[in-house]
């Protein structure tokens, strides 16, 4: 199975970011992931449907130099190499992709437009990275792009077409498009090929009985004769007649048919689109409320990880614990504690909000003990993933003592993937769940 690229680059446009685009564009959470959803697939075919080009190829080869991850929010607008990008991909079609999902997510044109630049900065410094890592070449990154066409529509969220988008099927599945027109000429010939054929085998057999019956009536001496003769002819020309009209019925429905089928490529994919797509769904997009933890207000999800702790202390469970044993086995996941794809001392932006508010909830409980705990998911060497868990759970422990709480952290471990449940064979969005930092309260 080839790589899906997306999964890679989905990595980069998680939950953090989202919600910092939100606030940076003054937009709603879910419009920010709708769009992005929209976006991700567009701009992969994009690159995928020119992935031959040699300024698509360079431009990817520049972006994995270029740190351009690291500021995807700051570096992706205005910067030159994501401008003469899209203009080779998309051409004079750009703006009425922005409109188009504009109006699919609800945001802006104008925060439709910065997205389109900071999903193609992800995307192009995503796949930079891993054909720097994995020594791809031009060809080699060329080779990948093209394993992606055959994937992309299907991922579309519902609502959104090629043709919606303004990038009909005729530019971007060209091939399939003349093949299934191959197809339908050839049944047509065949059909009509058929049908002619019918016609005269009817018309010969109608001759002949023609004849018979002619040279018989000349031949006959009895007046009631003529029915033996007239009657098989009438119900063979009824039969003709019927046979005709069902070959010319059959000649219009296929070639109907055919040619439906052909127009339809986009749609009939981007129904299927609804299960396919992995992008978070904006019914169940969470946003961050007030958590009152004594008096002060944080920023926090409903039954998130600072809801769920300061309710688990204020309940008197963690004084009431007679030992370490009674706590070990419940664990708060961070919410938005992100790492940058492969580091283990970069947080994704957005995640030190979170970090602060962990301080602010050691400081308000100084009883209160934790430890830290780093996963991964199954994929990759298991020797690689305990040490760069190790070192995640070790960063943070670092920052909160920087922050004048290292007293109340007794531990910090990385288990790599030890407790992972989701198959390394699976989705990158789905292995997702397993990679991530975590907390729990200690004795």
């Amino acid at each position: 199975m080839s790589l899906n690229v997306i999964d890679l680059i989905k990595g980069q446009l998680g939950p953090a970011l989202v919600s910092q685009a939100a606030s940076q564009f003054g937009e709603s959470e879910s419009g920010i992931s709708k769009a992005i959803g929209g976006l991700l697939p567009a701009v992969v075919g994009g690159l995928a449907n020119n992935a031959d080009k040699p300024g698509v190829v360079d431009a990817i080869t520049q972006a994995s130099s270029s740190g351009i991850l690291g500021n995807l929010l700051g570096s992706s607008s205005g910067n030159p190499i994501i401008s003469n990008l899209l203009s080779s991909i998309f051409g004079d079609k750009v703006s009425a992709l922005i409109n188009s999902i504009a109006s699919f997510s609800g945001v802006s044109n104008t925060t439709a437009g910065s997205l389109l630049n900071l999903v193609t900065g992800a995307t192009v410094g995503t796949v930079g990275k891993y054909a720097a890592d994995n020594n791809l070449g031009a060809s080699g990154i060329s080779s990948l792009l093209n394993d992606q066409r055959g994937i992309i529509s299907s991922l579309l969220p519902a609502g959104l077409s090629l043709a919606s988008l303004g990038l009909g099927a005729e530019n971007w599945f060209g091939h399939a498009k003349e093949t299934v027109s191959s197809v339908t000429s050839t049944a047509k010939d065949n059909i009509s090929e058929g049908v002619a054929t019918a016609r005269e085998n009817v018309s010969e057999g109608a001759r002949e009985v023609r004849e018979r019956f002619e040279n018989n009536n000349n031949n006959n001496q009895g007046g009631g004769s003529i029915w033996k003769w007239l009657l098989p002819l009438l119900l063979l020309i009824a039969a003709a007649y019927f046979l005709w009209k069902q070959c010319e019925k059959k000649q219009t429905t296929t070639t109907t048919t055919t040619t439906s089928d052909s127009a339809a490529t986009s749609s009939t994919t981007d129904t299927a689109a609804t299960a396919t797509t992995a992008t978070p769904a904006p019914a169940t997009a969470k946003t961050d409320e007030n958590i009152d933890l004594n008096g002060v207000m944080l920023k926090g999800y409903k039954g998130g990880m600072e809801d769920q702790m300061i309710t688990f202390l204020k309940s008197g469970e963690y004084k009431n614990a007679a030992d370490d044993s009674a706590l070990k086995d419940k664990w708060y996941d961070f919410d938005h504690v992100n790492f940058k794809m492969g580091s283990s001392s970069e947080l994704e932006a957005g995640s030190q909000g979170q970090l602060d508010n962990l301080v602010a909830i050691l400081k308000a409980f100084p009883e209160a003990k934790i430890k830290i705990g780093g996963y991964t998911d199954k994929t990759g060497n298991e020797a690689s993933n305990v040490k760069l868990s190790q070192a995640r759970a070790d960063y943070i422990k670092a920052a909160l003592a920087k922050a004048g709480v290292g007293a109340q952290v007794l531990g910090a471990e990385g288990y790599g993937s030890k407790f992972a449940k989701v198959d390394a064979k699976a989705s990158d969005a789905e292995r997702a769940a397993d990679r991530k930092m975590s907390v729990r309260f200690a004795k």
